[in-house]
């Protein structure tokens, strides 16, 4: 069975990193995985982010909250 990401997360309109339309170029430390999403895939708004030493949460005022722990049993 295949899971898909939460909404704010997943295959989206727009890049998760940038905010522009999805196809853009990807950050360095993106691609990495240094960098947590800062945009909504699906809506493009600005979301809140908290980072802490074990992984970072995204909250989408529209799609709801993603907490990196949920996305590591998908890896």
């Amino acid at each position: 069975m295949v899971q898909q990401l939460p909404t704010p997360v997943g295959a989206g309109i727009f890049n998760v990193y940038t905010g522009a339309p999805a196809g853009g170029v990807v950050p360095a430390a993106a691609q990495l995985g240094l960098e947590p999403p800062r945009f909504c895939a699906d809506c493009g708004r600005r979301m809140i982010v908290q980072v802490r030493p074990d992984g970072w949460w995204a909250k989408c005022s529209r799609h709801g909250l993603v907490d990196s722990k949920d996305l590591e049993t998908q890896r």
